[in-house]
């Protein structure tokens, strides 16, 4: 099998394995508990969250441990939301965000939230105009993804945060695309309110991840009295979870450059054997992330392009794994001017350092041989 939906999730490196099992073996207990063990486990737990905060040149204070990047955003959001309930009820997002987020926002305006979703240009990207221009006096959060996970899109999250600095408005990005692959100096500089990580996409394990909340921020988590992450979150922290997801974050910023640049390499050579056929269009841009692909044939549904890729035991996506199955266009190409129809058509691949150009040649001559059976066909059955 080829396996190029590295997006929607990726396989654990060895050391974050031999993190998880050595944690497992040793460090069992609860972080809660108060004997020897529990303190020892906390011990490394509170070590865990320094490495990550130095990482990211951020306070340990300001890192929760979560569920993964779905139960960040969610947490994220809300604990942002109702802790700024004085100031007022209204929040500004975008209309290409993640799932996750979407279900969020849905969820606070059924609470009696008004929430904006601001259009993206041509190029995918907010405008900042429009987004200054939708603030009101009773505006709290901004919350805008920093990599689209359908297309690679890229929003300037940095720019974002220094214009709302000067409204006094917070702001929330979804970085689980752009965490790990990213300089990690991109992070350190970034004067950023609140921002969501995921460990399985940089090499970790699923079920596992992390927020960062400025200790500035108040925040008022939706569960009250819960003892677990200084009451961010309830339940057992999964502390061999976490020492592996740190691990692998630590391998992927050392490793960040390098993974870039072959990424680059890799959409390079997918592109330029592809797109020498007028029927396969590349829905991306220059300065989108090069470990998303967008792609479709002209007039073949993504999900049969996908479908006969598997049949060649080649694995890629339609879009987010997180609304895969669903059969819904890609609102993103919605979002950016596309028929329903050329939305339907969206497959995502997507790269890591793991795949190897043999791999994506393969796939260049699968997806050129599959459009062109298919133009073949269709021309038949319309004469």
């Amino acid at each position: 099998m080829i396996y190029l939906d590295y997006a929607a999730t990726t396989p654990m490196s060895d050391s974050a394995l031999n993190a998880f099992v050595q944690t497992s073996k040793t460090y069992f207990q609860n972080t809660e508990s108060l004997h020897e063990g529990g303190l020892a486990a906390r011990d490394l737990l509170e070590h865990a969250r320094c490495s990550l905060a130095d990482l990211l040149g951020k306070e340990s204070e300001g890192i929760y441990f979560t569920g993964g990047g779905s139960d960040g955003n969610f947490l994220a959001i809300t604990s942002l939301a109702h802790g700024a309930n004085d100031k007022g009820k209204h929040i500004i997002s975008s209309n290409i965000e993640h799932p996750s987020v979407d279900y969020v926002l849905k969820f606070l305006e059924k609470s009696g939230y008004e929430i904006t979703r601001i259009p993206v240009q041509k190029n995918g990207k907010i405008s900042i105009n429009t987004l200054l221009s939708s603030i009101r006096p009773d505006t709290t959060l901004v919350t805008i993804q920093h990599v689209n996970s359908e297309t690679g899109i890229v929003q300037n999250i940095k720019e974002i945060s220094e214009r709302l600095k000067e409204r006094d408005v917070l702001f929330h990005s979804d970085c689980v695309q752009s965490f790990g692959k990213w300089d990690n100096s991109y992070f350190r500089s970034m004067s950023i309110d609140a921002f969501t990580m995921s460990a399985h996409k940089v090499n970790g394990p699923k079920g596992t991840g992390a927020v960062y909340i400025s200790p500035s921020v108040h925040i008022a988590p939706l569960l009250a009295e819960v003892t677990h992450e200084r009451g961010f979150r309830a339940g057992t922290v999964d502390l061999p979870s976490v020492t592996a997801f740190v691990t692998a974050a630590e391998e992927a910023f050392q490793l960040q450059h390098e993974h870039y640049q072959h990424a680059v390499n890799m959409r390079k050579l997918l592109l330029s054997s592809i797109l020498i056929n007028k029927n396969i269009v590349f829905e991306g841009f220059d300065d989108s992330s090069p470990f998303i692909i967008p792609i479709r044939a002209k007039g073949m549904e993504g999900q049969i392009m996908m479908q006969e890729l598997d049949r060649l035991k080649i694995a890629v996506s339609t879009g987010s794994a997180c609304k895969n199955g669903q059969q819904a266009p890609s609102k993103t190409l919605l979002a950016l001017g596309r028929t329903e129809s050329e939305a339907h058509e969206l497959v995502r691949v997507s790269t890591s350092h793991q795949t190897t150009s043999e791999e994506i040649t393969l796939l260049g001559k699968a997806l050129i041989e599959i459009t062109n059976t298919f133009r073949s066909v269709s021309e038949v059955i319309t004469r």
